[in-house]
């Protein structure tokens, strides 16, 4: 039985089946209405989600199937200290397949050795959030036409921001990526990024300070929000700040074809007058989250048309 709790957990041809099989989706989503008639999704979040909780349930319903499960571990058993373990073991026997999201590093793992049914790993704490991921490359495969051979620059909390660091090991095994990693020098990407995916593998990247100085080379901008809890001097975020917000005047500085992507949720990182710039594609991102997952849990489940 095949669980996802981390990215790599895919291999490059199963990453690119899921992404085909989403594609084949959004073409006809007719032909894929009913494939799960009779299957049951358990969507269990441990801590609030919107967009990804709302996201896996219309998967599901889109697909024929039900869902069950709660949006948080106040409405759940571990209210009254049942363990993770008991939990995927019980929820597994009413469902088809489990979304987990929880708080705590590696809970949906130890979930996985336990459950009867296959895990999707919806977030776990700030560690991993793999169908954002798988998100990530359909987009950039919907809107570059190929998931090789281009510039992609990660602008802001390249310390913390867990989307950032799997979506880099996601790329890491595609042709031709170059890498440009924007952020102050407090959120820089964690060196063990730096040695054991660009270094070992000799792929090229580059650190810079702002956007402005390398705009115009990127085919690809990913945002994410700085945030200010994570500076320990209010002074340097003050100074530092304005330099990642993305506003129409460093768009002007963009290629005509650029894209720009956000996992969102948006705080103040992207002025919304971008929104009206066909280059800023998050909310087309987000779109493609629903697709992509499911084709996922059909996967998952071993379901084929």
């Amino acid at each position: 039985m095949k669980h996802l709790i981390d990215p790599m957990d895919l291999s490059v041809e199963e990453i690119d089946d899921i992404i085909e099989l989403a594609l084949k989706i959004i073409e006809n989503p007719a032909k894929y209405s009913e494939v799960c008639r009779g299957k049951k999704l358990a969507t269990l979040f441990f801590e609030p989600s919107t967009r990804t909780r709302l996201s896996f349930e219309a998967a599901m319903m889109e697909l024929g199937g039900n869902v069950l499960g709660f949006s948080s571990a106040d409405s759940s058993s571990a209210t009254k200290g049942e363990s993770v373990a008991d939990t995927v073991r019980v929820v597994g026997c009413y469902a088809d397949i489990i979304a987990m999201r929880h708080p705590k590093e590696g809970a949906p793992m130890l979930g996985s050795i336990y459950s009867p049914v296959p895990i999707i790993n919806a977030g776990d704490g700030g560690h991993n959030h793999p169908t954002q991921t798988l998100t990530d490359l359909l987009t950039i495969k919907r809107e570059k036409g190929s998931l090789s051979n281009f510039t992609i620059g990660l602008c802001g909390d390249l310390k913390f921001g867990r989307t950032v660091h799997s979506l880099i090991k996601a790329l890491s095994r595609y042709e031709g990526i170059n890498f440009i990693l924007i952020s102050p020098d407090e959120l820089k990407v964690p060196d063990y990024i730096i040695t054991d995916v660009f270094e070992k593998n000799n792929i090229p990247y580059r650190e810079v300070r702002t956007m402005e100085e390398v705009m115009g080379e990127l085919d690809i901008l990913y945002m994410t929000r700085v945030q200010k809890e994570r500076f320990f001097n209010e002074a340097d975020y003050i100074r530092l700040k304005d330099s990642y917000i993305l506003d129409t005047k460093k768009m002007k500085q963009a290629k005509d074809d650029m894209i720009v992507l956000h996992p969102l949720p948006r705080v103040n990182e992207i002025d919304i007058k971008v929104d009206e710039d066909k280059r800023a594609a998050y909310f087309r991102q987000a779109l493609n989250g629903k697709y992509v997952r499911m084709a996922l849990m059909m996967t998952l489940m071993g379901v084929t048309v």
